[in-house]
This record gives structure tokens, C-alpha cells and sequence, in this order.
């Protein structure tokens, strides 16, 4: 069986820092930018610790904009 992790890709000028994705996430992956903002105004969401990711999706299943694509890596 191959092994693989996860990753994201946000759309960060969609997202409005809601914060659902940080809450869904099981392995703390995610985070919202704690300094930049978007052109909204708004403070998005980035994957703070790349590594940690194991691609369940739950992030992606719980955004309500759509703003987070979910990607399985193989390694």
C-alpha cells in the first residue's frame, strides 16, 4: 500500500477566517494567518504545519465557501 499524505490549497482571497477548518481539522494542520489579511480584510486560513496532514478532507467538507481543495501526495 502506498503511502501518502496530505495537502491543501486555500483560496485565500475567498476565504473569510471563520475558523470552521481549524476547529475540523484532527491533527492541527491548519491555521488562520496571524498577521496577513486578504483584500476583505479578513485574517484566512494556511496549513501551519504541512507535515502533520494526513488529507481527510475534513477541512474541505466543512468550509462554506469551498475555499479549500483537499490533495492526497503519494510519497
Amino acid at each position: 500500500m502506498a503511502k501518502f499524505r496530505g495537502a491543501i490549497v486555500v483560496n485565500e482571497q475567498r476565504c473569510k477566517g471563520c475558523n470552521l477548518c481549524v476547529v475540523a481539522c484532527p491533527t492541527t494542520s491548519i491555521s488562520l494567518h496571524p498577521d496577513e489579511v486578504n483584500d476583505k480584510g479578513y485574517h484566512y486560513c494556511y496549513m501551519s504545519s504541512p507535515e502533520t496532514c494526513i488529507g481527510c478532507a475534513n477541512c474541505g467538507v466543512v468550509c462554506p465557501d469551498g475555499c479549500i481543495s483537499v490533495y492526497k501526495v503519494t510519497l
